[in-house]
């Protein structure tokens, strides 16, 4: 099974019917947005902005910003999980950089340096590719203060969802739902920023995150996934 499921011609196929199920999600649904007037009017000025958001809600990332048609690029780790991302992604018109920032990917940090310095969109996960979750790293932290690119939250919820046993409690959509995407206010980092100031916008970030899944979650009429060492929320009575 495992030879079978890593073979191209199954990758291939897996990730057409991935993507082909994240649009139908898109098509079916009801979507509300908050808080997206501030990164659109960034991008709308063609100015480059980083996206965060936790691992657990990747699946209808691509569509956050409504109306946005320039191709947006994410950073996904270089795990076989995560080639089967890049794959979806791609085929929803997402470029990939290859790598993660919290895992000593020097390689991926100059790149996605690259991406936003030419004034581009990134988005990363700042509790991927393994946790814990909803705990962020510094590594998008470090990012900003590379580039002065702020560092938007982001977060998104449905009224139909399953919630899987995976260590990020992914979120997967059902057809049909009322969906909402919720954004946070930016958040900047100066670049003379030393290790405290580093680390109190990690947790800025970390705060803003939880706070935009909350409010997404709420407004979906959902319960509240909750961070890794909180109080677990069992992924049977999340999902309906």
């Amino acid at each position: 099974m495992k030879r079978l499921l890593g073979h191209p011609a199954t990758q291939a196929l897996l990730s057409r019917l991935v993507a082909g199920y994240v649009r139908l999600v898109w098509r079916t649904g009801r979507w509300r947005y908050y808080g997206e007037d501030a990164p659109k009017s960034l991008r709308d000025a063609g100015k480059p902005l980083i996206v965060a958001f936790w691992h657990g809600r990747l699946f209808m990332a691509p569509f956050a910003l409504h109306g946005e048609r320039r191709r947006i690029n994410v950073m996904i780790s270089t795990h076989r999980d995560g080639q089967m991302i890049s794959r979806v992604v791609d085929l929803l018109g997402v470029r990939t950089v290859a790598g993660s920032t919290s895992k000593g990917g020097l390689t991926a940090l100059r790149q996605a340096i690259r991406v936003l310095r030419d004034g581009n969109l990134l988005g990363i996960t700042p509790d991927g590719p393994r946790g814990p979750r909803m705990r962020a790293s510094d590594g998008v932290i470090a990012l900003a203060r590379h580039t002065g690119a702020p560092i938007f939250p982001l977060s998104y919820s449905t009224s139909r969802r399953k919630v899987m046993n995976s260590w990020d409690r992914f979120l997967l959509p059902l057809p049909f739902s009322r969906g909402v995407f919720v954004w946070g206010p930016p958040i900047a980092v100066d670049a003379g920023a030393n290790d405290t100031a580093m680390e109190q916008a990690r947790l800025a970030v970390e705060n803003a995150l939880n706070e935009a899944s909350e409010k997404a979650d709420t407004l979906s009429g959902q319960p509240v996934i909750l961070p890794e060492h909180d109080a677990t929320l069992s992924p049977l009575s999340a999902g309906r």
